[in-house]
């Protein structure tokens, strides 16, 4: 129960900070506290099922708000790979920049100044933060100060001060936000973490951009709403085998995919690889169902909250490992060169006598590998000289304590272990029981030979001098013999911690390789057809999906979709009005374009029958708007907010996915503002552009293209596009066809009937109902 409240507190709602407390009467202490970003003591508890998906991450903000802008530093920590980060960048008044930072790196929780957030400006931020799910904590402004960053850092950080004295020498605010930060985990408290974090710098390009609203759009992550796993694309294309490591790996890389097309490349070369040997594909992801979560293990090693259950799972990942190189120098086809780069040589290093096999070593030297299948996990007396001495003492005491059993049986002339039973308790150590009923025949030599301990309804207890000696005794040795447990126990965790770094390197191997084989066993497994995609710079290209669907559309039970086309051709077809009814598919298909070039710039397979894919930048996605009267949006404010987040952020290297805009004010208007936007993006931005619509009259941008030598409009690259639907002359009946089609939809007038049919037989329908009542 505990367990469920905390996940719903802390990795649910992310808005609510969990305090423990324990005691009795007026005296109360706090014993554990955790927040979203920072799950302090409760993340054994919260990561004890192996169904966490992302590593929480807390992000600190130092804005300095400017006329023509905000210039932020951003400074963040992610505590499970132990990583710091900063960096810092200017923003526009929609905060585009810091939403689409806070989406790639996980953060679940913001440090802000105070006086930040009395500021005019921060209810911008504070919406941003509040589309991706953040919880704002507050700080004084005096602990975003970087003075000491430097010497802290050079406690925390392994490798060399210059080159982290040099990398916060190049910021102004993001050094405070990483002060602020290290301060507020406590980091410098906790000896463990010394030498053991790496620092890097945040780059914005890196990846592509993604702001909540795509998220949402394009039904990247699970929400509560879902039905199935299928309705999601992190639930359709989870299919890894590790114990967590794999699923937390594909939640990062699907809210930070590609933009080097080499990198994207040698992803699809892998994927590519596992696809066609299927007999390698099913070894890998059979050997992988038996890795635990080193990650995870590593985490409680770093933080001595390891035990030999911790170590013994371990060592049962790294027997495996050998097993893994083994299928993987099987492989012979052409991808063979990468696959020893990427995977094998790491593997041979990580494995070798100084590393892994001598860890394999420590441990089989060391615990006692016979007692795991009854759930001990105990040093072997083997492995040290007092604890063997102790454990023969322990036996002998055992033999002497069982003869003297055998002789209280012969003296009562009872039965052994039927009639007379030897037990062994917290209370009286080693004593002897018979029942009741037993008692009454052996009552006078009981009470001659023996000491009465209890009488219960159970039966009576009861011991004599040599027994209550010899298990005196035996619990003296028993104390001893745990005391020597717990000193061996601790010198080999701490020998085991010194392999960490191997194992870090081992788990980004195999996690990078897991999500890399679900990738493969869902193109290899789905019932249609998916295929590698060309992926070519942003400057170059088209993109050109054949044959495209959805892919969490299709999977579900109920659908036989219908593939299409999209071809987004520059100067031909780079915006795309597409029209047709209502339900008839424009939405699916718009949102299917970006699901498609997401996967590929992830490195995965694309459900289509061909794909010709220029890298995206960033997508940018409005498709349905609604008002939220808590902040006092309404949908048209609402739908202008973010269409002006589109205009601001998006460059010509975008993608722009935009649903029935103008929807939230009057038809003219929406019209006018709906037109005004396109010929913007046509002429100013020149991002390839998907723009479902039920005004028909923005068709006619398609006539403009370069019709006019003299005019001041560059209208170059429309193309009209609609959803066919067919309607039976005789039955008036209409049927969706939910193929895409180049040129205009049903004409206005036709439209305009359909609509009045559809409304009439409505209409009818509702009659017959009431009359039927």
């Amino acid at each position: 129960m505990f367990e469920t409240v905390a996940r719903d507190l802390l990795l649910e709602r992310t808005d609510h900070t969990l305090e423990l407390y324990e005691g009795n009467g007026s005296n109360w202490k706090l014993v554990k506290s955790g927040t979203p970003g920072n799950l302090g003591s409760f993340e054994d508890i919260l990561f004890a099922s192996n169904e966490m998906q992302d590593s929480p991450v807390v992000v600190a903000l130092f804005p300095n708000f400017r006329d023509n802008g905000c210039t932020l530093g951003l400074g963040y920590v992610n505590l499970t790979t132990r990583v710091l980060g900063l960096t810092e960048f200017l923003d526009d008044s929609h905060f585009t920049n810091v939403e689409s930072a806070f989406v790639a790196l996980g953060c679940k929780e913001c440090l802000l100044p105070v006086e930040s957030t009395k500021s005019s400006e921060y209810r911008s931020l504070n919406d941003a933060m509040t589309r991706c799910g953040v919880m704002v904590t507050e700080r004084k402004k005096n602990e975003f100060k970087g003075r000491d960053l430097v010497q802290d850092l050079s406690r925390l950080v392994k490798g060399s001060i210059e080159l982290v004295r040099d990398l916060v020498a190049g910021f102004e605010f993001a050094p405070g936000a990483l002060s602020c930060i290290i301060s507020y985990v406590e980091l410098l408290s906790d000896e463990s973490n010394y030498g053991n974090y790496t620092i890097r710098q945040y780059n914005l390009d890196s990846y592509m951009r993604l702001d909540s609203a795509a998220m949402k759009a394009l039904n990247v992550m699970e929400s509560k709403s879902d039905a199935n796993k299928n309705f999601s694309l992190f639930g359709l294309m989870n299919r890894t085998c590790t114990a967590g490591m794999g699923k937390r790996l594909l939640h990062m890389w699907l809210k930070q995919p590609l933009l080097d097309v080499n990198e994207i490349n040698s992803r699809l070369d892998l994927v590519q690889a596992f696809v066609e040997d299927t007999a390698l594909r099913q070894d890998l992801r059979q050997h992988l169902k038996r890795i635990s979560d080193i990650e995870r293990l590593i985490r409680c090693l770093q933080n001595k909250r390891a035990s030999l259950f911790h170590i013994v799972k371990l060592y049962q990942s790294s027997i495996r490992l050998p097993y893994i190189r083994s299928a993987l120098e099987q492989y012979d086809g052409q991808f063979a060169s990468l696959i020893k780069e990427r995977y094998l040589n790491p593997l041979e290093r990580s494995t070798d006598d100084r590393h892994l096999n001598k860890f394999i070593g420590l441990v089989e030297a060391s615990v006692d590998l016979d007692q795991l299948e009854s759930g001990e996990y105990i040093i072997s007396s083997a492995y040290d000289s007092n604890l063997s001495a102790l454990k023969n003492e322990q036996e002998t005491l055992e033999r002497q304590i069982h003869n003297l059993h055998k002789l209280a049986a012969t003296d009562l002339d009872l039965v052994l272990d039927k009639a007379l039973k030897l037990e062994k308790g917290t209370q009286y150590g080693h004593v002897f029981r018979i029942t009741k009923k037993e008692e009454t025949k052996v009552r006078k030599k009981l009470n001659t030979h023996f000491i009465v301990l209890e009488t219960r309804k159970d039966g009576v207890k009861f011991t004599n001098t040599k027994l209550k000696k010899l298990g005196d005794e035996y619990q003296r040795v028993l104390r001893d013999y745990i005391n020597c447990q717990k000193e061996l126990v601790a010198r080999v965790v701490q020998t085991a911690a010194s392999f960490s770094e191997v194992f870090e390197e081992v788990a980004g191997s195999l996690s990078e390789l897991d999500v890399l084989l679900s990738f493969a066993d869902l193109a290899a497994c789905s019932p249609t057809l998916y295929t590698r995609p060309s992926i070519t710079p942003s400057d170059v290209g088209d993109i050109i999906l054949d044959g495209s669907r959805h892919p969490c559309v299709e999977a579900q039970d109920w659908v036989n979709f219908i593939p299409n086309d999209c071809k987004l051709v520059r100067e031909k077809s780079w915006f795309q009005i597409i029209t047709g009814p209502n339900m008839g598919g424009k939405s699916t298909y718009i949102r299917q374009v970006g699901v498609n070039i997401l996967m590929a710039q992830v490195g995965s397979f694309v459900p289509c029958d061909k794909a010709s894919i220029s890298v995206r930048d960033c997508i940018f996605a409005r498709v349905g708007a609604g008002d939220c009267q808590l902040r006092g949006v309404s949908t048209f404010m609402q739908e202008m907010l973010e269409t002006a987040s589109i205009l601001k952020g998006a460059t010509e290297k975008s993608l722009i996915i935009i649903d029935e805009l103008g929807r939230g004010t009057s038809t003219y208007d929406g019209f006018g503002l709906a037109w005004a936007i396109c010929e913007y993006i046509v002429e100013v931005i020149k991002a390839p552009t998907l723009f479902a619509t039920h005004f028909h009259e923005l068709t006619a941008l398609a006539h403009e293209n370069g019709s006019c030598e003299h005019s001041s409009k560059n209208i170059i690259g429309v193309a009209n596009y609609h959803v066919s639907a067919h309607i039976d002359s005789s039955s008036r009946k209409l049927t969706m066809l939910y193929k895409v089609a180049r040129s205009l939809s049903l004409s206005p007038p036709l439209y305009v009937c359909v609509r009045v049919c559809l409304l009439y037989i409505a209409f009818r329908t509702r009659l017959g109902l009431k009359t039927n009542r």
